[in-house]
């Protein structure tokens, strides 16, 4: 009796584990999240657009798609290095006054990312082969109604075959560090990106009673995310600050004097974020906020987190 007794509370113990483990091993495993591919802006003067992408930052335009019948470009692919570009819409905004398109991350398997989103509750289509772009990728939207794309490059795609191309010397940067862009809910925000393996890294703003943003990180590389929160939706000349794309350079003052030599028809000011980091800001024709900004703090000395509390939930800006 007693030797029965002992041996049912291990049973189930077992049973329990096993049915943990088969739980396990139907969750789909999440590919590898690398970085940031790319972000898309709409632009009303693909003209003005690019000299401020080219003649001023120093990128080249790798490639372009045209509208359907027609000789003009839909979008125009600013390179920034061989894994990140910047998209330029050649067309009205979905969401005015939001310039910003999409921000697309890169992946190591898209189908492997199809079943993890699937698992999760997202109702993600089947491919339906190569994008125009020889890639293959899929869109979803965050909490907010921001279009976040996965893209899983290929040897044949535009992006690979273009490797070690159209990286001239006048590039004022090498790499995309973050995009910023407004998050209505914090907590909903967090959750989706946690979901994705992202981690927070820092949080701060410039009012101690209230925070302002978060940082999260992706979880295979460097580059990270800048949620912008609010309280109240901000004003329409407003979005473009805070739908941002960053770029990191070594030496602000480096940065300043060569961008002095090229046309812009703004002052240029170095400035010291509350990160302790040294970084400039500069505006596309269209009011989209670009930062060039240093990766560590001026000092050495890293600035804690801040404690405040965020904003209440807002209504989605993208909807």
């Amino acid at each position: 009796m007693f030797r029965l007794l002992s041996i049912k509370p291990l049973y189930f113990v077992l049973i329990a584990l096993a049915l943990s483990l088969a739980a396990h091993a139907q969750t789909p495993e999440r590919p590898k999240i690398t970085g940031i591919s790319h972000v898309g802006y709409f632009v009303s003067d693909l003209r003005k657009a690019l000299v401020f992408w080219h003649d001023f930052l120093g990128y080249d335009v790798a490639y372009t798609l045209n509208k359907p019948n027609t000789q003009d470009i839909r979008i125009a692919f600013v390179k920034i290095n061989d894994h990140q570009h910047i998209e330029l819409f050649n067309e009205a905004p979905t969401h005015p006054p939001s310039m910003m398109s999409h921000l697309c991350f890169s992946v190591d398997d898209i189908e492997k990312m199809r079943a993890y989103l699937r698992s999760k509750g997202y109702d993600v289509k089947p491919s339906t082969g190569k994008t125009k772009m020889g890639d293959y990728a899929f869109e979803i939207k965050d909490p907010n109604g921001m279009l976040i794309e996965f893209v899983q490059s290929l040897p044949n795609g535009k992006e690979m075959q273009s490797a070690g191309k159209f990286l001239p010397a006048t590039r004022i940067s090498p790499r995309i560090y973050h995009a910023g862009y407004m998050a209505a809910d914090s907590e909903k925000t967090l959750d989706f990106y946690k979901m994705l393996g992202f981690t927070e890294t820092w949080r701060g703003g410039g009012n101690p009673n209230e925070l302002s943003w978060i940082n999260m990180r992706v979880p295979d590389g460097e580059d990270y995310v800048e949620l912008m929160l609010y309280r109240t939706l901000p004003t329409p000349s407003q979005w473009g600050g805070k739908n941002h794309l960053s770029l990191v350079v070594p030496d602000i003052d480096k940065a300043l004097a060569i961008l002095q030599t090229r046309p812009y028809d703004k002052p240029l000011k170095i400035a010291t974020g509350v990160n302790g980091k040294r970084q400039m800001n500069m505006y596309d024709p269209d009011g989209t906020r670009v930062e060039v900004m240093e990766p560590n703090p001026f000092d050495g000395k890293t600035r804690p987190p801040s404690s405040a509390p965020p904003p209440p939930p807002s209504p989605p800006p993208f909807n």
